[in-house]
């Protein structure tokens, strides 16, 4: 192969790996338990379950949103008794987010949720060899992915 084709190849790849993983993102978001949430909202309530307490500062630089904009979510969240606020140990000025005990159940159902329609997905619309394409692909964008 030539150095066009291999830049062509990683061109076309980077496209489709890129439009792919957004239309499976876009999917799996419209999957949450309530359609009460926003996507924002849904997303922070998804971290917080992934990664445990923050502070919305952080939570804001995580999303790519303004800290405004994070404020608006948090409230909205908070309005829905999703999550909790308590002074940071480390920093008494600042305030960690957390999961309140509601909010740990929806996010516990919104990820059941979107496991169980990506396994039956994957079980009728792919053969046993082709989820085994799709598991070493994986680890291949997982190398891409690294830093």
């Amino acid at each position: 192969m030539t150095g066009t084709e291999n830049d062509d190849s990683a061109v076309r790849a980077s496209r489709e790996v890129r439009v792919v993983v957004g239309r499976l993102r876009r999917r799996l978001r419209e999957l949450a338990v309530g359609d009460d949430l926003t996507p924002s909202q849904t997303s922070v309530l998804t971290r917080l379950g992934k990664e445990g307490d923050s502070s919305a500062s952080v939570l804001a630089v995580a999303e790519g949103v303004r800290p405004q904009s994070m404020a608006s979510t948090l409230a909205a969240l908070d309005q829905h008794g999703l999550i909790e606020r308590r002074p940071d140990p480390a920093d008494g000025r600042r305030q960690l987010i957390t999961l309140s005990d509601a909010g740990k159940r929806r996010a516990e159902g919104d990820r059941q949720a979107r496991r169980e329609w990506l396994t039956t997905a994957l079980q009728e619309r792919c053969t046993e060899q082709e989820r085994h394409v799709i598991i070493e692909a994986m680890a291949l964008l997982e190398r891409v992915a690294e830093r």
